[in-house]
């Protein structure tokens, strides 16, 4: 989609779905969401414009923010700051693979202290985190905090989508959502870890001004 580290259209983003019985996605490229608003207008199942942001120390998610395109949200803002932006949105804050010891993306530990008050979910199933006890940290996190688990696949390439998955009953807004993700189902597993070689390709790539994703 639009993430500097992919290259997917959303046609194609439409019909690998299509063929994996997927029904709803939830897309959060990075600083962008001309993607996710171009998925929304032409698939035929329901999708989740989000954003994944990163803040001075680590990335957070925005869910079912309204009015994005006017009120974007800064990069490199104190994260409460960032969650603080989110929830004015109308948005749900998702603390995005916690406990990855293999990436600098992750919150730094006092700053997830800091967002977890202010979260709504917590993704515990991550397909890009291939060290397994990572993963179990998150879902002892969420349980702790008593917030509801989410999975992601991570997506940066079409084979990558629904690695990893809720299984959830439909709902209608981002109230719905949150208690239809209570009593969801986490599945999945990790992708190879050769997912990143596209990925790195993508970036140097748009760098060159190559390759840009349609909206």
């Amino acid at each position: 989609m639009h993430s500097r580290d992919c290259l997917t259209r959303p046609d194609d983003v439409i019909a690998r779905c299509q063929e994996r019985g997927i029904d709803c996605i939830a897309v959060t490229d990075h600083h962008a969401i001309a993607g996710a608003l171009a998925l929304r207008e032409r698939a035929p199942f329901t999708v989740i414009v989000g954003e994944e942001i990163k803040t001075t120390l680590g990335e957070v998610i925005g869910l079912f923010m309204r009015d994005i395109p006017k009120q974007p949200i800064p990069k490199r803002l104190p994260p409460v700051d960032t969650v603080k932006r989110i929830k004015a949105l109308g948005g749900l804050v998702v603390v995005p693979h916690p406990f990855d010891r293999l990436r600098r993306s992750p919150l730094r530990p006092r700053a997830l202290e800091d967002v977890l008050p202010y979260a709504d979910a917590v993704e515990v199933l991550n397909a890009r985190t291939w060290l397994a006890a990572d993963n179990e940290r998150s879902r002892r996190l969420s349980r702790a905090w008593n917030l509801p688990a989410t999975a992601g696949s991570d997506a940066h390439t079409l084979g990558e989508i629904g690695a990893a998955y809720v299984e959830i009953d439909p709902f209608d807004g981002p109230d719905e959502f949150l208690r239809a993700l209570v009593r969801g189902r986490v599945g999945g597993k990790s992708s190879s870890i050769w997912v990143h070689v596209p990925s790195t390709i993508a970036k140097v790539m748009k760098r060159l001004g190559a390759g840009r994703a349609e909206a």
